[in-house]
């Protein structure tokens, strides 16, 4: 029981699997607010947020110091998670520049 997160790419029927967080909860935060910020309404749970180049470029100039943020379940982010969090950055932007979009979804 917890907060699982997912990041993917996709192109057609094709899907690569990016990274996957276990409790990253500053992470979650960014995304919720990102999602809300495009119109999202209610919990961003189980949903699936596109990610754009200007996306990760803020979410890279933004990981290392994230605003803590908290949710049931949601445990409580970790140095290894920021290490994570800028594979998957580096990771996502050059599957971005193959013309994979990049996906975000978590559930809790």
């Amino acid at each position: 029981m917890g907060l699982d997160q997912y990041a993917f790419a996709r192109k057609g029927e094709e899907i690569i699997d990016i990274s996957t967080w276990r409790k990253h909860a500053n992470l979650e935060g960014w995304m919720a607010n990102l999602y809300h910020k495009r119109g999202g309404e209610g919990d961003f749970n189980c949903t699936e947020l596109r990610l754009f180049k200007n996306d990760l470029v803020d979410l890279e100039e933004a990981h290392a110091d994230l605003e803590v943020a908290e949710g049931f379940f949601w445990g409580a982010s970790t140095l290894k998670d920021i290490e994570d969090t800028q594979s998957f950055i580096n990771h996502a932007k050059g599957l971005l520049a193959e013309g994979y979009e990049i996906i975000y979804s978590s559930w809790w």
